[in-house]
């Protein structure tokens, strides 16, 4: 029973191999031509976009990891059933929750190469895509952190919490240093807008540092010379999805006390926490279509009925998603309903099929 279960463990397991060997060279060619109207800005050109393509596909294949999973169990076992060898293991008195537990395997396996990719490679790599990218498009100074974004202009530090869109920033810090005079001045702005070619700072609470003292002088809008690029700012902000697991979780903290709104990161929270658990919801779902057609089944059929299922959860996993953004709905449950929805779904078939 033992080789058994290595042997069904196996074949989920490469199936997925072969799947995401066939996705790679797929998606590279989608983000390489999304970053092709880029290509001669600045010094970003056709080996700083390739760079950028391979810095970003491991975050790319995390995120498909579990629609992979689902394709390539269905062209692993769909092979077994294809030469009767499902049939002959149930003939030969082994249960379908024996196979399904086999099958699983293979999807713990697969699970826990997702979260160290998704943990630990994909992060490193979409921080490093960024950086370059935004280097060779500006060649300014900055860093992207938990903390904020963080860059040199004209000679001020700059700090920003939050960038709502690329023309719209909030809980901004300006710190500004004059050795010859000695001075030191600490601005911080609730908020900022980029209108008619300028930003505009609004509720600034500006501290001078000299010799004399501290001097404290509150403005309500002022126009900040800054050289920030608001084109360039939505080239810096990373997708939340991309972040690690405890990355989000210092982050919704850090949002949650400065009293900003944290629910894009609270939802890719928890959509990297039961990230595992989706993984290994799609193969219970492979099982039941497999069981439940015909051994002449072609394998492209079996890879169409793949995607299809995994549009649906796609769909459906978007869907929860915007109403948690857009109506407030509790993070944890708008991530964990899908998978649920698709497991309940996976238990009636096996039923069926059992």
């Amino acid at each position: 029973m033992r080789i058994l279960d290595r042997y069904l463990a196996w074949a989920v397991m490469s199936g997925t191999l072969l799947t995401l060997a066939g996705l790679l060279p797929l998606m590279g060619v989608f983000i390489l031509s999304d970053e092709l109207d880029a290509i001669g800005t600045e010094r970003y050109g056709l080996a700083e976009a390739m760079l950028f393509t391979l810095l970003s596909l491991p975050r790319y294949l995390y995120q498909l990891f579990p629609i992979a999973t689902l394709i390539g169990a269905l062209i692993g076992l769909g092979t077994l059933a294809s030469r009767s060898e499902l049939v002959a293991m149930r003939a030969a008195g082994i249960s379908v929750g024996r196979l399904v537990r086999a099958a699983l395997l293979g999807g713990l396996v697969l699970a826990t190469v997702a979260v160290v990719l998704g943990e630990l490679v994909a992060p490193i790599a979409e921080q490093r895509a960024v950086e370059l990218r935004r280097l060779a498009l500006s060649g300014e100074a900055a860093q992207l952190t938990p903390y904020g974004f963080w860059a040199i202009d004209d000679g001020a530090y700059v700090n920003i919490r939050e960038i709502r869109s690329g023309t719209s920033l909030r809980d901004i810090d300006i710190y500004r240093v004059d050795a010859a005079k000695g001075t030191l001045e600490a601005s911080h702005a609730e908020g900022a807008r980029y209108e008619n070619g300028r930003w505009v700072l609004d509720g600034i609470a500006l501290s001078r540092v000299d010799g004399e003292g501290v001097q404290v002088e509150r403005v309500e809008h002022a126009e900040w010379d800054s050289m920030l690029d608001p084109g360039l700012l939505k080239v810096v902000v990373a997708d939340p999805r991309a972040l690690p697991v405890w990355g989000l979780y210092k982050y919704i903290r850090f949002m949650s006390v400065n009293k900003q709104d944290a629910s894009a990161y609270e939802i890719a929270f928890w959509g990297k926490v039961l990230h595992p658990v989706l993984t290994l919801s799609m193969i219970l779902i492979a099982i039941p279509m497999l069981l439940g057609s015909s051994r002449s089944t072609g394998m492209g059929r079996r890879m169409l009925a793949g995607i299809l299922v995994g549009l649906v959860y796609y769909l459906v996993s978007r869907t929860f998603a915007y109403l948690a953004l857009l109506f407030g709905m509790n993070a944890f449950l708008a991530a964990i309903a899908p998978p649920v929805l698709f497991i309940g779904a996976a238990m009636l078939l096996l039923r069926r099929v059992g």
